[in-house]
């Protein structure tokens, strides 16, 4: 399995004791904002289960457990999935972070992200990388412009996931093509 690290951060799979703080930030409904609920124990779980399942799938990648090297703390998810649903950007590689409000502030999404970028671009030789969300997640934008991404023009969608109608329906679009 891979395993990230950069200078304060490790990108790693996941681990048992990593599903009571991931509830906790599933649970959070300031954090879980911009998605279309709060997690249960159970879904937050379920949810790891999922993933553990790509990292097996992918051979050793997919949205990674980060924790801080200082001391060991879980602060939240980073990485990388194939989208399960069918858009004009489809198949690709997408770059997803959800971090803990308690650690918000400190620039590690961003580091997090370019390691999990380069990874893509270096790794999977991944020609394009994007990510997603709705319209009003400026802190998750911002993080995507400071990496390089930029907005796709004509690249906003209805998540096919969100039924008609929904309130975080409308998702914009933001891709980096690996650096020549």
């Amino acid at each position: 399995m891979t395993t990230l690290t950069t200078p304060r951060l490790r990108l790693r799979p996941w681990r048992e004791t990593d599903r009571a703080p991931f509830a906790a930030l599933n649970a959070d409904p300031v954090t879980m904002q911009h998605f279309p609920k709060v997690l249960t124990r159970a879904e937050s779980d379920a949810t790891i289960d999922t993933i553990i399942q790509l990292f097996q799938t992918n051979g050793g990648w997919g949205p990674f457990a980060v924790e801080r090297r200082e001391d060991g703390a879980f602060i939240g998810m980073v990485g990388l999935n194939r989208p399960g649903f069918t858009a004009a950007f489809t198949p690709c590689i997408e770059l997803l972070w959800r971090i803990a409000r308690t650690h918000e502030g400190n620039g590690y999404v961003t580091e997090a992200a370019r390691a999990a970028a380069d990874f893509a671009f270096n790794e999977l030789a991944a020609p394009r990388i994007v990510a997603f969300t709705v319209p009003a997640n400026m802190p998750s934008r911002a993080v995507m412009e400071r990496l390089g991404m930029t907005r796709v023009a004509d690249g906003d969608f209805d998540h096919p996931n969100l039924s008609e109608g929904h309130p975080l329906r409308r998702h914009v679009l933001y891709a980096i093509d690996r650096p020549a």
